[in-house]
């Protein structure tokens, strides 16, 4: 009984831990912020224009930009992890296809940096 006690109190402490700052988290904004937020941040806000404005408004587009480079860099990490956890299982194969995928990441990452997405005014 007393091994199995061993075993599972680092899991115990984990949760333990987990649970306060999660409590922290949930509770500190209550104490800490502000009561009387000012008008403008009330008012609805989407995609770096008014809610309510002219719908055929010119739109930048730097914001497509952004959100392809955005999906570049989730799907490279979203990748990479697992690749890299069973590097040694995958073998040549693996390592090439993970080098052809980066490959065509690095050419979406410099269409986005020939674009200008990377510099905003």
């Amino acid at each position: 009984m007393e091994d199995l006690l061993r075993e599972y109190l680092p899991i115990v402490i984990f949760i333990g831990i987990s649970l306060v700052i999660g409590l922290a988290l949930l509770i500190s904004p209550f104490l800490l912020a502000f009561r009387n937020p000012d008008p403008e941040k009330l008012s609805a806000y989407e995609c770096g224009f008014n809610a309510f404005d002219d719908a055929r408004m010119t739109f930048d587009i730097r914001f497509y930009l952004v959100a392809i480079l955005f999906i570049i860099f989730d799907l490279e990490v979203a990748f990479l992890f697992p690749w890299a956890v069973s590097f040694g299982d995958l073998g040549l194969y693996g390592f090439v296809s993970m080098m052809i995928f980066l490959a065509i990441l690095t050419i979406g990452f410099a269409y986005e940096w020939k674009k200008g997405a990377l510099e905003w005014d």
